[in-house]
């Protein structure tokens, strides 16, 4: 909740955020108007960056311009001593694809890319949306895993963060229990597919009336669970709205 200050823990990762990576700028308006926030100047050589500026509390979410015209998302970890966390992460089976002193590119032994960044305090967790049918969040990461690697990977994200792995609510998920302030959860889903993935979640009080208000801004529905809707955004990238309660996140 907003004004939750993050206190010491014994993971090494002081804040996450996530990257919502686009082919083209058509989706920064929506993802906007979604989290109720403002974007930052763009920077980078081709202005290919920018950050999703909540009303109060620390930026958690960011947008960014991608070459290969595929929508996805990836993760940021914020840590204290970039070189160091990137040999520890690359002794539990991490790939360096890129070093650049405080930013390291990695791969996962099952393929997710996530960078390693310098961390600047951030540790204030932005409050929930409001809207006539209620208050949202994004406020959650699916690691999308090949049933095949998906132990060994469940286990290397729990070793990176740190973070105590539980079972989830539905037998093909498990997730990472997040330090209090911590902006993101990681929710592991076992997958059919060969191919990892990421993409991100919303909790929300009413989510039929949150799936209308997205819908309204330009997003459509893929299909519709019992307990969560897939939607695609306006550069069709998929995201889930569920049921969890935003301010635990835990389902109800």
């Amino acid at each position: 909740m907003a004004g939750t200050v993050a206190v010491g823990s014994d993971s090494s990762v002081r804040w996450i955020t996530g990257f919502l990576d686009s082919p083209s700028r058509a989706a920064d308006g929506f993802w906007q108007a979604v989290t109720a926030s403002t974007l930052s100047s763009r920077r980078g050589p081709g202005g290919e960056f920018a950050t999703l500026l909540p009303g109060g509390g620390d930026a958690y979410l960011r947008v960014q311009v991608v070459g290969d015209g595929l929508a996805r998302a990836h993760l940021d970890l914020h840590v204290e001593d970039v070189p160091a966390q990137a040999r520890r992460v690359v002794g539990l089976g991490a790939v360096v694809v890129l070093d650049e002193g405080d930013l390291v590119v990695l791969r996962s032994p099952a393929g997710l890319l996530f960078c390693l960044v310098r961390w600047h305090g951030e540790a204030v967790r932005p409050a929930l949306v409001g809207s006539p049918g209620g208050r949202s969040v994004v406020d959650q990461w699916c690691l999308d895993i090949p049933a095949g690697s998906f132990e060994a990977e469940a286990d290397f994200w729990a070793a990176v963060t740190g973070w105590p792995r539980r079972s989830g609510s539905l037998p093909e998920f498990d997730f990472l229990v997040r330090p209090e302030a911590m902006p993101l959860r990681l929710l592991l889903q076992r997958i059919g597919g060969p191919v990892a993935g990421m993409h991100p979640d919303l909790a929300a009080e009413d989510r039929l009336a949150e799936v209308a208000r997205h819908e309204g801004l330009g997003a459509c529905v893929v299909r519709a669970t019992p307990s969560w809707t897939t939607l695609s955004d306006p550069v069709g990238r998929l995201y889930c709205v569920t049921d969890r309660d935003p301010v635990t996140g835990r389902p109800r």
